[in-house]
């Protein structure tokens, strides 16, 4: 894809502003017409394609204006997974979910999100991420059903996503993105149990985008774990770039590669922590690349937020990719690009 030298991307998700979200209620009202709320969400995406041109990022997403919840948005169209109006739970801090309630075999019955991607891509010539969740992830913030092995229903859920992926690889997106920050909080707390889970767990990603071609480029993010005891599992997923959290660890979390010896992927390294509205500096963030370069060679390095900017505003938002985006540029002039 040509590429420069550290790369950068975001995550997937911008700000879910009030007017995105009264827009959903409305169109779940029926005040807002099918046509009238897609109008409404392409004009959002619009605005993010263009931002991110001004920005100067590399890899452009489409910023998940028409999802309320990285599960919760797939689980309405999948087949065999019920949702909720009011079933709240704590998600972290004070922010909530509706899990959904998995009660049947898992399909997909229609493209899920193939016309918001190809829109956004239809916007630019810089590559969009196609932008999906994971079937460990699905799975593990969702009640599930008890009569099978929950090793099955992530393979449904796997197949599911695979037709999505597939969908996405030949409308022209070339880049598409698995999420799974579920697969190391999912992970038994007994050791005893840990091969039959990694045993499946690995399996339904792998499943997820298994039949790509192989120009296609897999991302996933894994959000805030810890990675020293599973690295090993984490490299047999077998994907070609992972974004982590490095921000509030100051680039450590990078030991955990480091250790492992072999690691020859690409890593989206979280350069700042969205779950503050602090703004960083160049300086902070470059200062986390440096620790990281220590470890593993500059060229499999990409530049990102730590996780998704949908709880962010774009005041926040704006001027922290725009001080990202340059210190990226200025790495690229210091170590030579590529």
């Amino acid at each position: 894809m040509r590429l420069p030298l550290f790369p950068t991307t975001t995550i997937g998700s911008f700000p879910q502003t009030p007017d995105v979200r009264k827009a959903r209620v409305k169109y779940r009202k029926g005040e807002l017409s099918e046509e009238e709320y897609k109008r409404f969400i392409q004009s959002k995406i619009r605005e993010a394609i263009e931002l991110q041109e001004e920005l100067g990022l590399d890899v452009f997403v489409h910023g998940e204006f028409e999802r309320s919840d990285m599960v919760e948005y797939f689980a309405e169209l999948l087949d065999g997974i019920a949702t909720t109006s009011h079933g709240w739970v704590i998600s972290y801090g004070s922010r909530v979910y509706r899990p959904p309630i998995i009660y049947g075999d898992v399909s997909r019955p229609k493209p899920m999100t193939v016309e918001w991607i190809t829109y956004a891509q239809s916007l630019t010539d810089k590559p969009v991420k196609g932008m999906l969740t994971g079937p460990v992830t699905i799975l593990n913030w969702s009640y599930a059903r008890e009569d099978i092995p929950r090793s099955e229903i992530a393979y449904q859920i796997a197949l599911a996503i695979l037709d999505e992926v597939l969908d996405l690889e030949r409308n022209g997106i070339k880049i598409i993105q698995i999420d799974e920050p579920a697969f190391r909080e999912a992970v038994p707390i007994k050791k005893e149990e840990w091969d039959d889970y990694f045993n499946w767990a690995i399996k339904a990603f792998r499943l997820s985008n298994s039949k790509v071609k192989p120009e296609t480029q897999i991302h996933t993010h894994m959000c805030y774990s810890d990675f020293n005891e599973i690295i090993e599992q984490i490299y047999e997923m077998d994907f070609d770039v992972i974004s982590i959290e490095a921000s509030r660890s100051k680039g450590e979390i990078i030991e955990a590669f480091e250790k492992f010896g072999k690691w020859d992927r690409q890593i989206g390294v979280g350069v700042y922590d969205i779950h503050s509205p602090a703004i960083p500096s160049k300086e902070e963030m470059r200062a986390v690349m440096e620790r990281v370069m220590k470890v593993l060679p500059k060229e499999l390095l990409w530049v990102n937020p730590d996780c998704g900017l949908k709880t962010r505003k774009w005041e926040e938002v704006i001027p922290a990719l725009k001080n990202m985006v340059e210190m990226a540029k200025e790495l690229r002039k210091e170590y030579g690009n590529s």
